[in-house]
């Protein structure tokens, strides 16, 4: 709408009281305009474009504005990804300063050294090489503590240089602890290390469970055969691995395996707004009405897998691009207090439908999610 001072009254009481991200603009077409989001657009629009009587050390527009553009939105979330996208297309130079962005920890798996090892990062590589990585993880401390404790149950090397392998090199402590096979002296061969290597992707891949069926196997091979203090050590060894794979947060996985459905109240009434999150990238918000239209399917997971199939993923972008949505993803899973819930996929790919409509149903009318349902992990054995 265009905004005059004379006419202002008018103007603000058209302006809802509602959350909305908002752009204001002036005469100049060359000058930037200003952009931000708030919980209610009149009283924000009213404190920059008010009358101000006094002397005020607080910002107003008023004299500079002469168009009002706004969208209204549902929540805290939906505003702060529409004003990422607003952000980064009017300001492609600057707005991850104006955002103030930051990326979330990531275990990086490096399988493009022949020497494979895995550590801590924040960035992500080229998306085309074969290098696998898993997160997000609230801070930098957790994955640390995922890390370590997960390849204490391995033998996969930890330092950070490029090995060349020589037996007269003389190893670490690692090496020395049978913590490692120590490639680096030719105490393994290839294969050996390749093989290890496997292991711990395996491990990763599928949240910890992989060594826990392996363990479980062992002891009880280990008890059939009467070998108890095998069986005890392997029970042991059980437990640790349980505990490690405790670590990793419930969406935590793969991030080409990252794939959910996050719920929000909507802006219009008698709907939510659905966010798809595919390979670790957010799109929407897909508007679904709660209430049944003439023609459209009885059930009402019908009609959200109905409304999904219509809406297309987000399309594949660069790696920035992805640290930028994880990073909107990770501060919303891990805040204390937050609207809407999250689903993720298990470990077929396939959507929990029955507890995403239940999610629905409460998202819509503003009841909290049953303490350990939301956010939805893998439905795997014991993550």
């Amino acid at each position: 709408m265009e905004f005059a001072p004379e006419r202002d009254a008018e103007i603000f009481s058209a302006v809802p009281p509602a959350p909305a991200v908002f752009r204001l603009r002036g005469d100049d077409a060359e000058a930037e305009p200003y952009i931000s989001k708030t919980a209610s657009l009149r009283r924000r629009l009213l404190r920059l474009l008010g009358a101000s009587g006094e002397i005020s050390r607080r910002l107003n527009l008023r004299g500079r504005v002469r168009r009002i553009e706004f969208t209204l939105t549902g929540s805290d979330f939906e505003s702060g990804f529409l004003l990422y996208q607003t952000l980064r297309q009017a300001f492609p130079a600057k707005y991850r300063e104006r955002l103030r962005l930051r990326f979330a920890p990531l275990v990086k798996f490096n399988l493009d050294n022949p020497f494979s090892r895995a550590y801590i990062t924040r960035r992500v590589g080229g998306l085309r090489g074969k290098s696998a990585y898993y997160g997000p993880f609230a801070s930098r401390a957790a994955a640390e503590k995922f890390l370590h404790s997960s390849l204490d149950l391995f033998q996969m090397r930890r330092c950070d240089f490029d090995l060349h392998p020589d037996p007269q090199f003389p190893g670490c402590i690692y090496s020395e602890m049978k913590m490692c096979l120590a490639p680096c002296f030719k105490g393994c061969t290839d294969q050996e290390y390749a093989g290890e290597v496997a292991r711990v992707k395996a491990y990763l891949d599928s949240g910890g469970q992989s060594l826990l069926r392996e363990l479980s196997a062992e002891r009880e091979r280990a008890s059939v055969e009467l070998k108890f203090e095998d069986a005890a050590a392997l029970h042991a060894r059980v437990e640790k691995s349980a505990a490690a794979a405790g670590l990793l947060p419930e969406f935590a996985r793969r991030l080409d395996l990252l794939a959910g459905l996050m719920i929000q109240p909507a802006a219009e009434p008698d709907a939510v707004a659905l966010f798809r999150i595919d390979a670790g990238r957010i799109s929407g918000p897909i508007l679904f009405p709660l209430q049944r239209r003439e023609g459209q399917p009885q059930s009402m997971e019908s009609r959200l897998l109905e409304s999904l199939a219509a809406a297309p993923p987000a399309a594949p972008g660069s790696a920035l691009e992805l640290m930028e949505h994880l990073a909107l993803l990770k501060h919303w899973l891990f805040r204390t207090r937050k609207t809407g819930e999250a689903f993720f996929a298990g470990d077929k790919g396939e959507l929990p439908m029955r507890r995403i409509v239940r999610g629905i149903s409460r998202v819509f009318r503003g009841e909290r999610a049953p303490s350990g349902t939301a956010p939805e992990g893998p439905e795997l054995e014991s993550l």
